[in-house]
């Protein structure tokens, strides 16, 4: 394939994460598309590990153009406009650094971009067999259509908005000159983006076979703490727009007092403690029963135990404490956890 004058800019944000960097780019060189037709921008916003020394090797081996770029400890949302800014292509891609892109990812995007189907786009991701059953239970509980995969971007029979999400979307430069860059967001603000991407009017695709595979967080203790986050997050964003705000978000919140009004009712009315126990985990087994085996992998049914409620608890608790501060007592916005985040 001949070098195309509509080059594609790949932006990454990164902070201290060259373990999973390695993984990324292993992935960009294993594309099935002409290394000429992409850039990669690395956009380091202050790491104090290895990631300049490493890139530099990746820069004078790689067949593809690798630029480094670096700023003052940030945020995410200032390295991605920092990666914008320095985009060279008319199509601008966005991955996270604990990602890594389907071998075909650039070519499917790129074929329906030469079709100008979209000015910006989201795709699905997923977990690789390589990752570890916890890595695959945390998938499924983010992934499957009855946990919030029909909501994130899985499925293309979605129950609510669909927002691109930075760890696998992209964007027409042009619309990106029109609307800029991102907020000031510690969380959500993908979802801010693309909102205003849809108030554009812009035709916005889900590019189901545009896969990327994601390394998520690798305790229960750091998904509770993700998802607790992403309830905050989501009453921020309503607060900054009301149509970002929907009341499928308060299914986890409404599942948590479903559980306590059910626990109430069955003391009152002399079950047993056994019996509460079970009428309660049913649900749980027969869902955790169903990713063993969507995942193909027994072993993952017992973690899923854990996984399920920490995502459905920590999501609704950080959701509900963010609402009532910020929408019953007016208060300001803040994120949520913050010290030893990634703990």
């Amino acid at each position: 394939m001949s070098r195309h004058t509509s080059i594609i800019s790949i932006v990454t944000p990164t902070y201290n994460r060259i373990e999973e960097l390695h993984h990324l780019y292993k992935s960009l060189k294993e594309q099935s598309i002409d290394d000429d037709i992409f850039e990669f921008i690395i956009s380091d916003d202050g790491s104090t590990d290895a990631t300049a020394e490493t890139v530099r090797k990746w820069q004078n081996d790689s067949k593809f153009k690798i630029k480094f770029i670096t700023q003052d400890n940030q945020g995410p949302g200032a390295a991605r406009n920092h990666g914008l800014k320095n985009a060279e292509g008319d199509l601008i891609l966005f991955i996270d650094s604990d990602c890594e892109a389907h071998y075909d990812w650039i070519r499917i995007i790129y074929e329906e971009y030469k079709k100008d189907s979209f000015d910006a786009f989201g795709g699905p991701d997923s977990a690789k067999e390589d990752f570890t059953r916890l890595q695959k239970a945390i998938d499924f509980a983010m992934t499957s259509f009855i946990t919030t995969g029909g909501m994130r971007g899985h499925s293309e029979k979605m129950i609510s908005k669909f927002f691109p999400r930075t760890h696998n979307m992209g964007i027409k430069k042009s619309l990106y000159n029109e609307i800029g860059g991102f907020i000031n967001l510690r969380h959500g603000q993908d979802i801010e983006f693309s909102n205003r991407i849809i108030k554009t009017g812009a035709r916005v695709k889900f590019l189901l076979n545009a896969k990327v595979y994601h390394r998520r967080r690798t305790t229960i203790k750091q998904f509770f703490k993700q998802v607790f986050n992403w309830g905050v997050a989501r009453i921020n964003l309503g607060k900054i727009d009301s149509s970002m705000l929907e009341p499928i978000h308060f299914l986890p919140s409404l599942s948590i007092f479903i559980c306590i009004a059910l626990v109430i009712f069955l003391f009152k009315n002399n079950f047993m403690i056994y019996e509460i126990f079970l009428i309660l985990i049913t649900p749980l087994l027969m869902l955790s029963f169903f990713g063993a085996i969507k995942k193909n992998d027994f072993f993952i049914f017992p973690i899923l135990l854990f996984v399920i409620p920490a995502q459905i608890f920590g999501y609704g608790i950080g959701f509900l404490q963010a609402y009532i501060r910020r929408f019953i007592f007016n208060q300001d916005s803040f994120v949520g956890f913050k010290k030893n985040y990634y703990k």
